[in-house]
């Protein structure tokens, strides 16, 4: 796995394929392995996956903020020289990529919000990640992906897929305390971004779980309204991980969504040639 040295600190990534530039950002207590099936589809497109900071195998910052996580993306894009892209971002992910447009809107071509929403944590919330964290540091870390991930997933998903859950759940554990301790401290400190969506001009997408038990319905359904132009997605059924939960469906509406972009860009830059 390609490494790059950002600010002192080693930010993992990996690269495939050719063509239109995707950039995949995994949600908390997850790694760019999240990815590794669902990008089986996108034959046509130039895939980069990035460990977030102080996961997978990206190392920890002393005081690590959302802002820190979105510069470090944007290093691995100019030391891969490219300068457009489509950027999803899972949960945790989602908060980094709307860091990003908001500071490098131009390196857009379309931002994709996949079960996260650009509103800071409410007072309970935050106290909630404190709790946390204060358990992650009185006890081992690997107790709480334990009774975290289940969480995640639909009790009808979850009852035929124990497999995947305890993978997942193993695969968490070997990240270190202070990585996690991170990320809930990124979370819990990071600014609501709802300006981004209602100012941003390339088009957002959002793909909205059902069953998430872990954003809530009407703040995934009010973010919608922001934007000049979104491209929403409701599946009944799903929880907060599409990209296992309704694969097939998900790849389909991101590719739709390339595609779009793509077109719009095109069409923006006639225009702009025009006038």
């Amino acid at each position: 796995m390609p490494t790059l040295n950002f600010k002192g600190r080693k930010i993992n990534y990996l690269t495939q394929g050719k063509g239109d530039a995707i950039v995949l950002l995994h949600g908390f207590c997850e790694d760019s392995s999240v990815w590794d099936n669902f990008i089986s589809e996108f034959k046509s497109n130039k895939i980069i996956r990035i460990d977030l900071i102080g996961f997978g195998l990206s190392e920890t910052v002393e005081n690590p903020s959302i802002d820190y996580a979105a510069d470090s993306v944007k290093a691995i894009l100019d030391h891969l020289e490219i300068q457009q892209c489509t950027l999803i971002g899972h949960s945790m992910g989602g908060y980094v990529s709307l860091a990003f447009a908001k500071k490098y809107e131009s390196y857009l071509n379309g931002l994709g919000i996949f079960h996260s929403h650009p509103y800071a944590d409410s007072e309970e919330k935050k106290v909630n990640r404190a709790k946390s964290i204060n358990f992650i540091k009185r006890n081992s870390h690997f107790h709480y992906v334990k009774q975290l991930f289940p969480k995640l997933f639909p009790p009808a998903f979850l009852s035929s897929n124990n497999f995947l859950v305890n993978k997942m759940i193993h695969r968490a554990s070997s990240f270190s305390s202070e990585g996690i301790v991170g990320g809930l401290e990124m979370m819990r400190s990071r600014p609501d971004q709802s300006e981004v969506l209602k100012k941003i001009e390339c088009p957002v997408l959002f793909i909205v779980g059902l069953e998430d038990e872990v954003v809530p319905l009407d703040k995934c359904l009010e973010q919608t309204a922001l934007p000049n132009l979104a491209d929403i997605h409701i599946l009944k059924g799903v929880g907060h991980m599409g990209m296992y939960e309704a694969t097939k469906a998900t790849q389909k509406i991101i590719q739709n969504f390339i595609a779009f972009c793509h077109d719009f860009q095109k069409t923006k830059a006639t225009k702009t040639v025009i006038k």
